[in-house]
């Protein structure tokens, strides 16, 4: 049997670990999922007689060769910082690789010893970087072909909350990293180009510089600039295009009521605070007003960003229970953000019910036989469970796919990539249409940057 290592049994595996199952059959696979916890991937193997859950932990340099020997084929949904060490051992054992992390520098400086021993080391093959790759690049490619010019792409996408299960002020629930959604945007400033002119949105502005985004079905969301826009010229072709942004999506309100945690320092998470375990909710929030009493701190937060508690928007903040006085950190040496995070989960960690909903819109701006043209491509995916959420489909089907035809000798180009060739996207995009991810294109008016 054809033998594929998945190193991580987490949230974004679910899919992936269930695919490759389904196909293990008609495909002769031997699926081993390693996790730290081998409770998490012995349920995910679901007693299915072509898997084998292992415990298994990356720092233990034996037994991480013995396994990727084995295979013939490794999967890491580790934590990007995680996969070089992988990297190396596949190198030294000749074995194919997929991850659907970004490509680190240390990952593409293993390209030339990737090509020299013909491997396939595919990464940027989840959502966002993923799906968005190839989405793109197929209608880039379809406007070239016509002989058309780019002339503006915008990108975004959201992790969101379903319509259904959209039950709390701030429209929002963590469907993915809590970390990553407290310290979004940090980093550097936002950089884009808009029509011809390079933009920069710094850290504190960024959640005040919104657009609207209309999704067809869905109503109104917003973005918010994404960190580089600009590294996705080269990437995809467009060295000369006059406008290039990606962002993220959020339902309106959301940004407004946000920045007010970042304008007071809440989603900081550069120092520890003292005695931080002993603090209630209350006195946390206290650290970063003026001087204050326990019975003003709500007035004194609204007048510090500029709210009234009439406003509602006061609603997203009462509703976290940012000022309980019963209520106690209890994180040690935490930073600002770590406790923000724990705060945070106690109200946005989904329900056993809950259903999440990832959205991606591009738009594509073009010019053909002097006329200027657009195309908008929307992609709502719903979730179906806890297990096999929107965010685990869009993240673990494209790595599954991708994998088994790098097995099959249907991606053959060697060395460290991403997804962005014709051989790769156009068959896994067709494939995701089974899935229900699918793309709806349509031809309106070119309005130019939104």
């Amino acid at each position: 049997m054809r033998k594929i290592l998945i190193i991580g049994a987490g949230r974004s595996a679910s899919s992936l670990i269930q695919y490759l199952l389904n196909q293990s059959e008609a495909e002769n696979l031997h699926i081993t999922i390693g996790d730290l916890s081998l409770e998490l991937a012995q349920k995910k193997t679901a007693h299915h007689k072509n898997a084998r859950a292992i415990a298994f932990d990356i720092f233990n340099a034996i037994q991480r060769q013995i396994e990727i020997e084995r295979a013939d084929l490794v999967i890491s949904m580790l934590p990007a910082h995680m996969h070089i060490e992988v990297a190396k051992d596949c190198i030294a054992y000749k074995k194919h690789m997929v991850t659907a992390s970004y490509i680190s520098e240390a990952m593409q400086e293993l390209d030339a010893e990737a090509k020299a021993n013909n491997l396939v080391f595919m990464n940027e093959i989840g959502l966002d970087p993923g799906i968005d790759h190839m989405s793109a690049m197929k209608i880039i490619d379809e406007i070239r072909e016509q002989g058309g010019k780019m002339i503006m792409f915008e990108s975004f996408c959201g992790g969101l909350i379903a319509p259904e299960s959209d039950n709390n002020a701030w429209n929002y629930k963590f469907t993915w990293a809590p970390r990553n959604v407290v310290l979004a945007g940090q980093g550097g400033a936002a950089k884009f180009i808009q029509e011809g002119t390079y933009k920069y949105i710094p850290y504190q502005q960024l959640f005040k510089r919104t657009d609207i985004l209309k999704v067809e079905g869905y109503g109104n969301f917003e973005t918010y600039a994404n960190r580089d826009s600009l590294k996705y010229r080269s990437v995809y072709g467009l060295n000369d295009i006059q406008t290039l942004l990606r962002g993220t999506i959020r339902r309106s309100g959301y940004s407004k009521a946000w920045d007010a945690f970042v304008q007071l320092g809440m989603t900081d998470d550069s120092y520890v605070i003292d005695n931080s375990e002993q603090l209630t909710y209350q006195d946390y929030v206290r650290l970063f007003l003026p001087i204050d009493t326990p019975e003003n701190t709500e007035k004194q937060f609204c007048q510090t960003i500029g709210l009234t508690q009439n406003d509602t928007m006061w609603i997203k903040f009462q509703e976290l229970d940012l000022f309980s006085n019963s209520k106690t950190v209890g994180l040690k040496n935490a930073t600002p953000a770590q406790i923000l995070e724990k705060i945070l989960t106690e109200s946005w960690t989904l329900a056993p019910d809950d259903k999440d909903m990832i959205v991606m819109y591009h738009k594509f701006g073009y010019e053909i036989d002097g006329v200027k043209k657009q195309i908008d491509s929307q992609m709502v995916c719903i979730g179906h469970d806890q297990t096999y959420t929107a965010m685990a489909k869009t993240v673990g089907l494209p790595v599954a796919i991708a994998a088994l035809r790098i097995l099959n000798g249907q991606i053959t180009n060697p060395g460290v990539q991403l997804p962005i060739n014709k051989e790769v996207y156009i068959p896994i995009l067709k494939e995701l249409e089974n899935f229900g991810i699918h793309f709806k294109e349509t031809e309106v008016p070119f309005k130019g940057y939104s």
